[in-house]
């Protein structure tokens, strides 16, 4: 397939690191819109069955570092090597793709954002979600005062499984709603409370439930768990004409759904009146491709990410918050 371009007109050349289970889906799309050339892997094994895979070469990560055809590298490997591998690929002059979370502190959120600025590069997260294009389309009909004024947003993430012992689910979990919130928001929340429990590795939250408070009197919530035993992606955003939800385990042609219900004041009871659903139309395309193509164009001397630096440290500093909240429980 022929390499993809950016505005600036020419072919984009990527390197992978952390041959994992999302290590493949990333291959997978890079490779499949003609950008990636190498693959990188702490097990060479790994890294050569991925090479054989998606008709690129495996090298280690000093000759990814030194290879000067690579213009930006993706970041797939676990979340504690993540300041590492991404300030020595800065460092060496590549554009950086980090899945998220960024880091696992702010300070090394800072350290890495720091590094990009230094060498004049920029970084992009994988907040794979705000690439959706349902949510596109959800933020156009908030913009556009479909439910009129924004009230509260509530997001639910919950399912059975990938259990990790040493990230917790606000880390694991988290990063895709808070980014969400943050950008239908627009600003940093202004109070925060979170509640966190541990039941299968201590000290390590499987569990959680968070609050949110904006200006205004815009609220927030989320709550997500790996131990649902069913699986809810879910994003209520309410407002004072009515509510949009985006439910990511949804069909297609469901997975964004309008409502008109309204509540009036009658005396001292409040009367509801029902509308039917509307279902919006929103076009059918993998994420992770537009996600992976917009870290091309940004590559190729295009525009920033929306989930660039900017965002990426006001998520990492809610992060931060949320997890001081947690008392004990640590990711």
């Amino acid at each position: 397939m022929a390499k993809q371009s950016g505005d600036a007109g020419r072919s984009v050349s990527l390197a992978l690191v952390g041959c994992g289970l999302w290590g493949r889906n990333i291959a997978r799309n890079a490779a499949e819109l003609g950008l990636l050339e190498i693959v990188c892997d702490s097990d060479p094994q790994r890294a050569a069955l991925f090479a054989s895979d998606f008709s690129c070469a495996a090298k280690d990560w000093q000759a990814v570092l030194e290879d000067e055809r690579l213009d930006g590298v993706l970041i797939a490997a676990s979340a504690a090597a993540h300041e590492s591998l991404a300030i020595a690929a800065l460092q060496a002059g590549k554009h950086i793709f980090v899945e998220k979370p960024l880091a696992l502190t702010l300070p090394a959120a800072q350290r890495i954002c720091q590094a990009a600025e230094a060498n004049d590069r920029q970084i992009m997260v994988g907040h794979l979600i705000r690439y959706h294009p349902a949510f596109a389309e959800l933020c156009r009909q908030i913009n556009a005062g479909a439910i009129g004024q924004l009230r509260h947003i509530q997001a639910n993430r919950l399912a059975m499984g990938r259990i990790r012992a040493s990230e917790s689910v606000l880390f694991d979990l988290c990063p895709h709603d808070l980014s969400m919130i943050l950008a239908i928001t627009g600003e940093m929340p202004q109070q925060v409370s979170c509640f966190a429990a541990s039941h299968i590795t201590q000290g390590v939250a499987d569990w959680l439930a968070a609050g949110l408070g904006f200006a205004d009197g815009v609220t927030a919530a989320l709550q997500t768990s790996w131990m649902s035993p069913y699986k809810e992606h879910r994003l209520t955003v309410t407002g004072s004409a009515g509510a949009l939800v985006f439910d990511d385990s949804k069909p297609w042609p469901e997975k964004l759904t309008l409502f008109h219900d309204t509540i009036r004041q009658a005396g001292e009871l409040f009367e509801i009146e029902r509308a039917d659903p509307v279902s919006l139309p929103v076009v059918a395309a993998e994420p992770l491709r537009a996600e992976i193509s917009c870290f091309a164009e940004l590559c190729a001397s295009g525009p920033p990410a929306p989930t660039g630096a900017e965002d990426a440290l006001q998520v990492q500093e809610l992060l931060s918050m949320l997890a001081a909240k947690m008392g004990e429980l640590r990711p």
